[in-house]
C-alpha cells in the first residue's frame, strides 16, 4: 500500500503546472493558448519573459528531482523509485489539474536523472547545448537528449529498473514532442 501511494503521490506532485501558474500570476493568461501549447519553461519564456522562464525550468527540475527523492526515502525499492519517477514525468505531461494537457516532461526529466543518472544527464546536456547552439531548436535537442538518455544509462548501469525508466521517460518526451516533430519535418517550428 506504501508503494501505490508514494506513486499516486509522486504523480499529484509531477502534475503541479508551475509554468502555467506563474504566466497566469504574471500576465493573467493561459500559457495553453500560446506557442506550443505547453507548460514547460521554453513556452513560459516565450510568453512572458526569461526570469519566468528560468523559474519554471527550476521548479519544473526540483518536483522530477523531489519525487524520486520521496520514492527513496519511503521505500528504497529501486523499481519503486523507477515508478514513482514515470508516475511524476506523467504527471507532469498529464496534469490533473488542467486537464491532462501539461508541459513536454524535459525539466521534469532533468530532476529526475539529476538524481537517478547524473552522468548519463550530465552527457546528454552536452550534447542538448550543442544541438540547440548549432540549429536554434530547443525541441529538436531535447528530443535527441531524451532519447540518448536510455542508450548512455545501457552502457553505464546494469540496472534493469533504471534503464526501463530512462526507456519509458524518453519515449514519453518524445511522445509530448509530437506536434514539435511534425513542424520540424514541415520546417515551421520556432526556433530561439
Amino acid at each position: 500500500m506504501t508503494r501505490i501511494i508514494v506513486i499516486v503521490v509522486d504523480y499529484l506532485l509531477g502534475s503541479i503546472p508551475f509554468g502555467y501558474l506563474i504566466v497566469r500570476r504574471k500576465i493573467g493568461a493561459d500559457i495553453r493558448q500560446t506557442g506550443s501549447g505547453g507548460t514547460g519553461a521554453t513556452n513560459v519564456s516565450r510568453r512572458a519573459g526569461k526570469t519566468a522562464g528560468v523559474l519554471t525550468l527550476l521548479l519544473d527540475a526540483a518536483k522530477g528531482c523531489a519525487a524520486v527523492l520521496i520514492a527513496r526515502v519511503v521505500t528504497g525499492d529501486d523499481w519503486v523509485i523507477a515508478a514513482a519517477a514515470i508516475a511524476a514525468l506523467v504527471g507532469h505531461i498529464f496534469p490533473v489539474w488542467l486537464g491532462f494537457r501539461g508541459g513536454k516532461g524535459v525539466a521534469t526529466g532533468v530532476g529526475i536523472f539529476a538524481v537517478l543518472a547524473p552522468l548519463a544527464l550530465l552527457c546528454a546536456g552536452v550534447i542538448f547545448i550543442a544541438m540547440v547552439v548549432t540549429t536554434r531548436y530547443v525541441s529538436l535537442g531535447s528530443i535527441i537528449a531524451a532519447v540518448l538518455i536510455p542508450v548512455i544509462v545501457w552502457f553505464q548501469s546494469g540496472s534493469q529498473s533504471l534503464l526501463t525508466a530512462a526507456i519509458l521517460g524518453a519515449a514519453l518526451i518524445v511522445f509530448a514532442h509530437r506536434g514539435n516533430i511534425k513542424r520540424l519535418v514541415s520546417g515551421t517550428e520556432s526556433q530561439i
